[in-house]
């Protein structure tokens, strides 16, 4: 969530929807960890689908009921990043084709009319950051550093639903895209069903 938000705006409780693109990160991490406040919040490299999102305390059981469902009649899909982008004060790789990202958002945006995106300040723009706030010759100098690396390519099959604490962006739930089986989404949703088997023959494990 770098997406020029300011990062004194990430208050317990805020949310967001993301696309996460492991496939970047030997790449970008380095540049993100020095000049994209996400990274050191805990994001690894991603695409946002919709920031800000509902309240914590407002994701309730239906609302991710929805979400599932949302998702699932959303096939997955193949990106390439083969160049850069630039917003005034943000350098980003440019996802092509961009058309199931924007399509991801505008349906979440239906969904929930009183959640658009970026507040309704601004036209999303499918983006992966790289930096922010930096000088433009910075951000120069960080395109020709990382341009040898490109096109990168990513096959995306689950959305993330991501929950600032205070201090850290933490994984909520994941949704699989047109249902596909496997993936995080499923992992987290196995560890849910083996910790609510075990409660009965014993202490829960600690939490992280």
């Amino acid at each position: 969530m770098g997406d020029g938000v300011e990062q004194q705006q990430w208050t317990a409780g805020s949310t967001a929807l993301v696309a996460m693109v492991p496939e970047a990160d030997p790449l970008v991490a380095g540049a993100r960890g020095q000049y994209d406040p996400a990274a050191a919040a805990g994001v690894p490299a991603h695409v946002t689908v919709l920031y800000p999102f509902l309240p914590a305390d407002q994701v309730d059981d239906g609302v991710r009921a929805a979400l599932r469902a949302l998702f699932a009649g959303h096939q997955p899909f193949e990106l390439d990043f083969a160049g850069f982008g630039r917003f005034p004060d943000l350098l980003w790789l440019a996802p092509e084709p961009d058309r199931p990202l924007r399509a991801l958002t505008a349906a979440v945006e239906a969904g929930w009319p009183q959640a658009p995106a970026y507040g309704g300040r601004f036209e999303p723009v499918p983006h992966l950051t790289i930096a922010g706030g930096q000088p433009q010759e910075t951000y120069e100098a960080l395109a020709r550093a990382l341009a040898p690396g490109l096109p990168l390519h990513s096959r995306v099959t689950e959305a993330s639903l991501v929950v600032h604490d205070g201090l850290r962006w933490q994984l909520r739930e994941t949704f699989l895209l047109g249902g596909e089986p496997g993936g995080l989404g499923a992992a987290v949703e196995a560890a849910g069903d083996s910790a609510s088997g075990s409660a009965s023959s014993g202490p829960a494990p600690t939490g992280r």
